[in-house]
């Protein structure tokens, strides 16, 4: 009785210091907004605590994504089923990014956001700016998904490029059968390491937090707040209504998951999110938390890091009603015609702009320059409260990869659905010590690649309860 009884109260200890962190970092969120509003001044200074926690973060990202993808498609029989999951994947993400138009585009028209603001000419010159950060071409972004060497891709954290390097050697390691087992457990092992590496960065969260919030209160002040207070308020209200109309209904019609248990499942991630305006900060916990939740590992290593950069829901809201909001503030108000081609340009300009704080601007800055270079004066107006709306964004993209990862398991027949049930109904618990558990999604055994009949053909193994 002595033995069984043991193993089940260490875990519930973790939990719990797991569990006084994240109230902590709550606590340091609220005391950085008030020492924002408080000291401005020393507020501004606190900038470099929350850029550290988050390039923390960024630091295992690659490894992360790397082991994932090559676990998961080093132990697929058919080449083909990882093909298939990305083309489902990226038509899905290109549906997704014209809904998320068509929504940004209805409620921008409805609101006429900017509507009685003023241009000052201090504001003239960010947008010009922000749009040469962004002169990027679709040849450059095409070049750029290929490293400039095999390991440049994690020494630059670059997400595509290190997609790129993961598929192939997990190609690879298919290919060579039964020899390739022995780094398929070494690849394993690793994992285990960095997520373990991972979980000892986040008793840094508060600290990063604080740092983040404080600094963003300082900078953007409570005049600027007011006076852009619609299109923020508009922005988070259509966010929340995409989020639940839209990606609600799919999760229930598609998946049958109840979205607000999907939510909370993923609450700490949430709130991370908000504290570092980041979704990048929470990619490598949506990768674990996924497989944990059921989803086979080829899914999620292919679904969400390419998510990151295609799959950008609210980034597509923010530059609809951006580019509303500054056309009309500066009275030269656009048409159907106009708005549709410029958000289509926007569209495929954004890729990869997800995780990167404040990319925003950049994109609606390019995008401005390009169809009416007239407007890119009015980019100023909106730079002061970005940060806030960075919040939004990087919740939305967030919430719409994590649903998106679910669709694609589903359609792939690659979720177990019964764990699927357990996981949100509070009955496995997620593994906080070491982000990672034996078992679910679709942990590598040591027979994983010359036993292919034993696993299905998403390299998922039976969910052990």
């Amino acid at each position: 009785m002595t033995s069984t009884a043991d193993p089940h109260r260490a875990p519930a200890a973790k939990r719990d210091r797991t569990h006084y962190l994240y109230i902590a970092v709550i606590g340091a969120v609220l005391l950085g907004i008030a020492v924002g509003f408080i000291w401005p001044d020393f507020a501004k200074e606190l900038k470099p605590v929350g850029t550290g926690f988050v390039n923390l973060i960024k630091m295992m990202i690659s490894p992360i994504i790397f082991c994932t993808i090559v676990l998961g498609v080093g132990s697929v029989r058919k080449a083909a089923k990882v093909g298939k999951v990305g083309g489902l994947a990226l038509a899905y993400f290109v549906a997704m990014s014209v809904v998320a138009l068509a929504i940004g585009l209805l409620v921008g028209n409805i609101l006429h956001p900017g509507s009685g603001i003023d241009l000052a000419d201090s504001d003239k010159g960010a947008g010009h700016e922000a749009a040469d950060e962004a002169n990027k071409g679709l040849v450059d972004f095409a070049l750029g998904i290929i490293p400039k060497t095999l390991v440049s891709a994690f020494t630059e954290g670059e997400v595509l490029q290190t997609l790129l390097v993961a598929l192939l050697v997990g190609f690879a390691l298919q290919a060579m059968g039964r020899s390739g087992e022995p780094v398929l457990r070494g690849v394993e092992h690793i994992q285990k390491l960095v997520f373990r590496v991972l979980g000892m960065i986040m008793w840094a969260a508060p600290v990063g937090a604080f740092g983040a919030i404080a600094a963003v209160i300082g900078e953007t002040g409570v005049d600027a707040l007011k006076a852009l207070a619609t299109i923020m308020i508009g922005f988070y209200v259509t966010c929340a209504l995409f989020i639940v109309l839209v990606l609600g209904t799919l999760a229930r019609t598609v998946a049958g998951v109840n979205l607000f248990k999907l939510l909370k499942y993923l609450g700490r991630e949430f709130l991370l999110i908000l504290s570092t305006s980041s979704s990048e900060s929470a990619l490598p916990r949506l990768i674990a938390k996924m497989e944990h939740l059921g989803v086979s590992r080829p899914v999620v290593g292919i679904t969400v890091p390419t998510g990151y950069s295609f799959n950008l829901d609210g980034t597509m809201i923010y530059l609809t009603m951006a580019s509303l909001f500054i056309a009309e503030a500066m009275d030269q108000p656009l048409g159907i015609g106009e708005q549709i081609s410029l958000l289509l340009f926007m569209m495929i300009a954004s890729k990869g702009a997800a995780g990167v704080s404040g990319s925003g601007i950049a994109v609606l800055a390019s995008g401005l320059q390009s169809h009416k270079p007239a407007l890119v004066d009015g980019v100023g107006l909106i730079i002061g409260v970005d940060r806030f709306m960075s919040e939004a964004r990087a919740l939305t993209n967030f919430a719409g990869n994590a649903v998106a990862t679910l669709l694609i398991g589903t359609w792939t027949k690659e979720v177990d659905k019964e764990r699927v049930a357990a996981v949100l109904a509070g009955q496995l618990p997620f593994d906080e010590r070491t982000l990672v558990d034996d078992g679910h999604g679709a942990e590598v055994p040591d027979a994983a690649a010359s036993v292919p009949e034993g696993r299905s053909e998403g390299g998922k193994e039976p969910a052990k309860v």
